[in-house]
C-alpha cells in the first residue's frame, strides 16, 4: 500500500512537473522580434522606396545609360563606366533595372495587391498598390519592350516561375485600365492610412497620382495611337490631376538615409560623371536660371584631389559642359578649345543642391503635368492655350527647386524674368514644350529617356563617339539580361520573335519612327 501510494505521489508530481512545462510553452518559443508577417502598407513602402535606387550599384543604370543617351549627365571613361557615353553595350549595366525592378518592386507591389484585394478595410491600400504598380510597369516596359507583366511578381504567389512575356501594346492598355480603375475606386471616406510612405494616407493625393501617370501614359501614345492617347488624357483630366508643387510625388531623404545617386557621386564615382555639353550649353545660351542650382564647377582642377571647395563656383556664366564623343584620353585634344586645363574641370552636378545627400527624388510632378497638357492643347485634344500650360509648367519646375535647398530657391523676379524671355513660340510648339520637359525631368533617368523617344525632342545631334555600336543615332532600349535569358529562355525568344532583336537598337512599340 505504502509503494502504491509512493507511486501515486510520484506520478502527479511528475504530471505537474511537464504540465508546468507545457504552460506557456507557445509564449516562450515565439521570436518576438522578427515578424512572421508584415502589414502591406510596410510593403509598399519598401516598394516605393526601391522604385528610385535600391542602392548605389543601381544607379549606374541611369549614370552610363539613360543620362548619358539624353545628354544631361556623360563620363569620358569606359569598361564598367561605358554605355551611353559611348553608344555601346555593357552588360553589367543594361540589366540594372530589370534586377531591381523584379527582384524588389514588383514582387513586393504584386504581394501587396494580392494581400488587399479581397479585404474591404483595406481597399485605398489595394488601389493605392495597383497605382504604383502601374508606374512600375511603365518604367519596365519603357525601358525593355515586351516584358513579363500579368505573370510578374507570383513565383510566391502562384510558383509562376516561367512568366511569360506580353507584348508592350497589351501592358500598355492594361496599365491605362488599372489607373482608370484604382483612381476612381480610392475613397476619401475611409480612415487615413497614416503610415503610407508616399502622401501619409492622403487619398486625395493619390487619386491624383493615379490621374496624373494615367496623363503621362495616355500620352505616351501619341505616336502610335493617338485615339487612345486622347482619350486617356481627357479621362485624366476629368479625374482630377496634380494641382500644384505640393502634391508631386517625391520620396525625401536624410542624412542618414541618402538619396543614391548623391552617395555614389559624392564618393565612389566623384570625379567621373559630368554635365554634358547639350545640357550646359541650353541652360547657359537661355540664361536659365537653373543653371546655378544643376551645376558646379571646380576652377582650374588638374586632378580629382584639387576638386576643392576652394574652386567651386555655381556661377553660370563659368560653367562648361564636357562635349560628346571622346574618352579620357581623346577629352584632351579639345581641353583648350573649351577653356578648361583637365577633364577635371569640366561642370559636375551641384552636391550642394540638387544631389545634396538628403535630397528629394521625385516621380511624378506638376510641372511635367502642366508640360503634357500643353502638347494635349497643341494637338487641339483638350481646351486651353497651350502657351498658358507651358508657362505654368515652366514656372512650377522653377519654384521646385526649392525643394532641394534655402540656396537653390529661384526669386520671383527671376521666374518672371525668363518667363518673359521664353514664352512659347509659334511653330515650335513640340520642340519647346519637349525641351522645357527634358529639364524638368533632370535627375529622374527613366522618365527623360522615355519622353524624349516619344517626343523626338530636344532635338539633340548624335553622339559622334567613333566606337558606336548602334544603327540609328540613338539608343533605343535596353536589351534582356542574360540571367532572364538564361532561366527563361523559350519566354524570352518569343519576346525577341515579336519585338526585334535583343539589341540598343529595337524600337519599343510606342516608338514610332
Amino acid at each position: 500500500m505504502k509503494i502504491r501510494i509512493l507511486y501515486t505521489i510520484g506520478w502527479l508530481f511528475a504530471a505537474s512537473i511537464f504540465s508546468g512545462c507545457d504552460n506557456g510553452f507557445d509564449n516562450v518559443n515565439t521570436n518576438k522580434v522578427d515578424p512572421t508577417s508584415l502589414d502591406p502598407t510596410f510593403v509598399m513602402n519598401k516598394a516605393i522606396i526601391s522604385t528610385t535606387y535600391l542602392d548605389g550599384v543601381s544607379t549606374l543604370g541611369m549614370l552610363c545609360y539613360n543620362f548619358g543617351i539624353v545628354q544631361q549627365i556623360i563620363t569620358p571613361y569606359g569598361s564598367s563606366l561605358s554605355g551611353g557615353n559611348y553608344n555601346q553595350f555593357n552588360n553589367a549595366n543594361t540589366p540594372l533595372v530589370w534586377v531591381n525592378f523584379y527582384r524588389n518592386v514588383i514582387k513586393q507591389i504584386v504581394a501587396v495587391v494580392n494581400q488587399t484585394k479581397d479585404d474591404p478595410m483595406k481597399a485605398n491600400t489595394y488601389n493605392a498598390a495597383r497605382i504604383w504598380k502601374a508606374y512600375s510597369f511603365m518604367i519596365l516596359t519603357d525601358t525593355y519592350g515586351d516584358i513579363p507583366y500579368f505573370d510578374a511578381g507570383k513565383g510566391y504567389i502562384e510558383e509562376i516561375i516561367h512568366p511569360k512575356y506580353d507584348t508592350q501594346e497589351v501592358t500598355y492598355k492594361d496599365i491605362l485600365k488599372e489607373l482608370e480603375e484604382a483612381s476612381a475606386a480610392l475613397d476619401v471616406s475611409q480612415a487615413a492610412v497614416t503610415t503610407d510612405i508616399l502622401y501619409g494616407g492622403n487619398v486625395a493625393r493619390w487619386k491624383k497620382l493615379g490621374y496624373s501617370l494615367m496623363l503621362r501614359a495616355g500620352m505616351r501614345l501619341t505616336k502610335v495611337d493617338p485615339t487612345t492617347a486622347k482619350s486617356y488624357v481627357t479621362k485624366a483630366i476629368a479625374g482630377g490631376l496634380f494641382e500644384s508643387n505640393s502634391d508631386n510625388s517625391v520620396i525625401r531623404h536624410t542624412a542618414i538615409w541618402n538619396n543614391y545617386i548623391a552617395n555614389h557621386l559624392a564618393a565612389r564615382e566623384k570625379t567621373n560623371f559630368y554635365l554634358a555639353a547639350p545640357f550646359v550649353n541650353y541652360l547657359k545660351e537661355n540664361n536659365d536660371p537653373r543653371l546655378p542650382v544643376f551645376a558646379v564647377r571646380y576652377v582650374g582642377a588638374k586632378g580629382g584631389p584639387e576638386q576643392t571647395a576652394a574652386r567651386a563656383t555655381s556661377d553660370a556664366k563659368t560653367q562648361i559642359g564636357m562635349p560628346m564623343g571622346y574618352n579620357d584620353v581623346t577629352i584632351n585634344t579639345v581641353l583648350a578649345q573649351n577653356n578648361v586645363v583637365s577633364l577635371w574641370d569640366f561642370s559636375q552636378v551641384n552636391l550642394t543642391t540638387v544631389l545634396k545627400l538628403d535630397a528629394p527624388e521625385f516621380h511624378v510632378t506638376y510641372a511635367e503635368n502642366q508640360l503634357l497638357l500643353a502638347e494635349a492643347a497643341f494637338r487641339g485634344w483638350i481646351s486651353g492655350q497651350p502657351a498658358d500650360y507651358f508657362a505654368k509648367g515652366v514656372r512650377a519646375n522653377l519654384e521646385q527647386m526649392s525643394s532641394y535647398d534655402v540656396s537653390a530657391v529661384i526669386k520671383e523676379d527671376a521666374i518672371l524674368a525668363y518667363l518673359k524671355a521664353h514664352p512659347l513660340d509659334a511653330g515650335k510648339e513640340l520642340d519647346e514644350i519637349n525641351t522645357q520637359y527634358w529639364v524638368a525631368t533632370f535627375l529622374d533617368g527613366a522618365e527623360a529617356f522615355a519622353n524624349f523617344r516619344r517626343s523626338g525632342f530636344p532635338a539633340l545631334k548624335k553622339n559622334p563617339y567613333p566606337g558606336s555600336e548602334i544603327k540609328e543615332d540613338f539608343i533605343r532600349r535596353m536589351p534582356y539580361p542574360d540571367s532572364e535569358i538564361i532561366v527563361n529562355i523559350q519566354n524570352v525568344n518569343d519576346a525577341i520573335a515579336r519585338q526585334g532583336p535583343n539589341d540598343l537598337n529595337t524600337r519599343v512599340w510606342w516608338d514610332k519612327k
